[in-house]
């Protein structure tokens, strides 16, 4: 069955087409949610929530732009909206903002999982901005509307986001050449 067969079955709320589009997209989708939450039990919940979403909102995907697309909005949303109503932003004045940090990582030095612990690790309100600039290309006023935040409140969480990473990671290599020497 083609990807367009699925998706009107499950705008008839077949089950087995629902099935199918879990299995093609849960592992992508998966990943957004590991980026968007602080461990992988709330990744979970939130993988959940994004499919009861998908599926109840399917009938509102006309086929216009790429569904994966459209999936990966819908969960970065859900993601989000667990944070929104918590009010994890930091409001802060444009002129608080520093320079920008920049982070060297070596890949032979750097695995994947400690990057990802270390994203999940950041504070709500810096991991959800950080996420949305730095991995998935959003601009600040993009994120700010999302987010209900100020453009400055961004750029601000982006900036602490980024010196505490650059902070881990220069932990990381410190104790990596400790432990060669």
């Amino acid at each position: 069955m083609s990807l367009e067969q699925l998706i009107e079955q499950c705008k008839k709320n077949d089950t087995q087409a629902q099935s199918q589009i879990y299995k093609l997209f849960a592992s992508k989708l998966f990943s957004i949610c590991l980026k968007y939450s602080r461990n992988y039990a709330e990744a979970e919940d939130n993988l959940q929530d994004a499919y009861v979403t998908i599926f109840k909102k399917i009938d509102q995907f006309k086929g216009k732009g790429s569904f994966e697309g459209w999936l990966k909005r819908i969960t970065i949303n859900t993601a989000l909206q667990r944070y929104r109503s918590v009010g994890v932003y930091d409001i802060i004045n444009e002129d608080q903002i520093e320079g920008s940090v920049s982070i060297e990582i070596d890949d032979d030095e750097m695995n994947l999982d400690f990057l990802l612990k270390i994203i999940q690790e950041l504070p709500d309100r810096y991991r959800l901005v950080f996420n949305l600039y730095a991995l998935d290309d959003y601009s600040h006023k993009e994120i700010s509307k999302m987010l209900d935040i100020s453009v400055g409140t961004s750029k601000s969480n982006l900036a602490r986001a980024r010196l505490i990473l650059k902070d881990k990671i220069e932990e990381y290599k410190a104790n990596l050449n400790s432990q060669s020497l």
